[in-house]
């Protein structure tokens, strides 16, 4: 398997860290109402307010790769459209005079 560019990593590891914060938060939450003590309502407000920045975390893990995919091309697989032409492309020759019909075939540089 291929490595993560530095940019893109960097944005999933920041996304790892908040979603493992923000289930600490939820269950701290949950386990505060529960037991009702008066730690549950902070903590719900602070489970909502990292759920919305986790949200954008790992939406930046998204726009990190898209951004860098446009800037330094797309990485070749097989499944990519950065892949070689195949055969068609490769194999193509110039015609002989016989086959153009009398006319002159320029060639592509």
């Amino acid at each position: 398997m291929s490595r993560l560019p530095d940019p893109v990593r960097a944005a999933a590891v920041r996304a790892v860290v908040l979603v493992a914060v923000t289930l600490v938060l939820v269950m701290i939450a949950v386990l505060c109402s529960l037991a009702m003590v008066w730690l549950a309502l902070p903590m719900v407000l602070a489970a909502v307010a990292s759920t919305v920045v986790t949200t954008w975390g790992v939406l930046d893990v998204w726009v990190t790769r898209q951004m860098w995919v446009q800037r330094n091309g797309v990485v070749s697989t097989p499944g990519s459209v950065a892949r070689e032409r195949g055969p068609f492309r490769r194999g193509r020759r110039a015609p002989s005079p016989g086959e153009t019909g009398g006319r002159e075939v320029r060639e592509a540089s």
